[in-house]
């Protein structure tokens, strides 16, 4: 059997950093467990503008078109603010979600147990939060039409349109059931059906989809503001929640700081399935490309290697990897391993980010 292609692109900032240490994850998987995945390079955003003149190459994106799953790092940095809008970094990363049509965002929402105390919320209520948000990510009100700034009689008016289709809805609703029977067969789907009519078709679409294909799945539904109340209140009683583009925008931002580190956490944007049935895929960290603090080994590669980890799960069917590789890195935080970023009022030692990476490859040796 062939191996599976993953396409990497470390983009700008700390990207090249933090993939460097996935790079020796990736590697201890093939040496250590026989998990065999051809690992190719590429450029995109401020990387790619310096070379090619623009955030993605063509070439670049034919790749991606073609690899079993692409990993990203950061994209951007103030050396391209001043570039015009249409090749900025961040044009890249737009790109590729859109020509490999990446519906489905994953976001994940895990307080490790060692890192409890960093929220603002009070232990006892985020201390084992596992939560994830599928948020729709090519359709509703981003991208809706008619959009823009317009005149009327003496003032300027913006419109934006939320707009769906019943197979937008469905195929984002189908991604968060098979989800849920990975997990606690539980989704609850959030929109404003009370006062938007795009929300009463969410709803309805979502439970059609449920009754007809997903009968053994638990389906609730809530009100995107409720749900945002909710989650303040007690994250724990979701699993996943599924919701459109703007809500699912707002929550998944919401619900990664109930962590209380955003720059620990992963991401994955899925599509529809290739001819080998699994989802296009582009996994990312959450975080930014940090180039305030580019090049000095104080970026946690973290989300990275755990963005890697969505890819064992979802795009090379190794799971049980995935899971091994998670418990490494809960093993090395309750070991008191800390980037500059994660010490808390307390202070410490911080350690580098390859010293991180190499407390991760110590707790998979330790796994075996």
């Amino acid at each position: 059997m062939t191996a599976p292609t993953l396409l990497i692109l470390p983009g700008d900032g700390i990207g090249p950093e933090v993939m460097a240490e996935v790079r020796k994850v990736i590697s201890w998987f093939g040496n250590r467990r026989g998990l065999a995945i051809n690992v190719e390079e590429d450029l995109v955003g401020g990387a790619a503008y310096d070379v090619h003149g623009v955030p993605l190459s063509d070439a670049t994106m034919e790749r991606a078109q073609n690899a079993d799953a692409v990993l990203l790092g950061a994209v951007g940095g103030p050396k391209y603010d001043a570039l015009d809008f249409s090749v900025k970094p961040e044009r890249g990363l737009l790109r590729l979600r859109k020509e490999m049509d990446l519906f489905a965002n994953l976001r994940p929402a895990q307080c490790f147990d060692a890192l409890a105390d960093f929220s603002s919320l009070k232990k006892e209520v985020v201390a084992g939060l596992d939560i994830v948000i599928v948020r729709e990510l090519t359709s509703g009100i981003y991208f809706g039409e008619p959009r823009g700034i317009i005149t009327e009689g003496n003032e300027r008016v913006g419109i934006n349109t939320q707009r769906y289709t019943e197979g937008e809805i469905a195929r984002v609703a189908r991604s968060a059931f098979e989800l849920a029977r990975r997990r606690s067969n539980r989704v609850c789907s959030m929109e404003k059906a009370n006062v938007m009519e795009s929300g009463v078709l969410w709803r309805q679409v979502v439970t059609e989809v449920h009754d007809a294909e997903y009968p053994d799945v638990e389906l609730s539904h809530m009100y995107a503001d409720a749900g945002a109340m909710q989650l303040c209140r007690w994250p724990k009683q979701f699993d996943v929640i599924v919701t459109d583009n703007l809500f699912g925008d707002l929550l998944s931002d919401a619900a990664a700081m109930l962590t209380g580190s955003l720059g620990m956490l992963p991401s994955a944007s899925l599509g529809a399935p290739m001819a080998n049935g699994r989802p296009k895929a582009l996994y990312e960290p959450v975080h930014g490309s940090a180039p305030d603090i580019a090049g000095q080994g104080k970026a946690n590669p973290i989300a990275c290697v755990l963005s890697f980890a969505m890819a064992l799960r979802y795009s090379f069917d190794a799971g049980d990897e995935a899971t091994r590789l998670e418990q490494a890195i809960e093993k090395v935080l309750a070991d008191g391993a800390r980037t500059p970023d994660l010490l808390g009022p307390e202070g410490g030692t911080p350690i580098t980010t390859v010293q991180m990476g190499d407390a991760i490859i110590a707790a998979l040796d330790a796994s075996l």
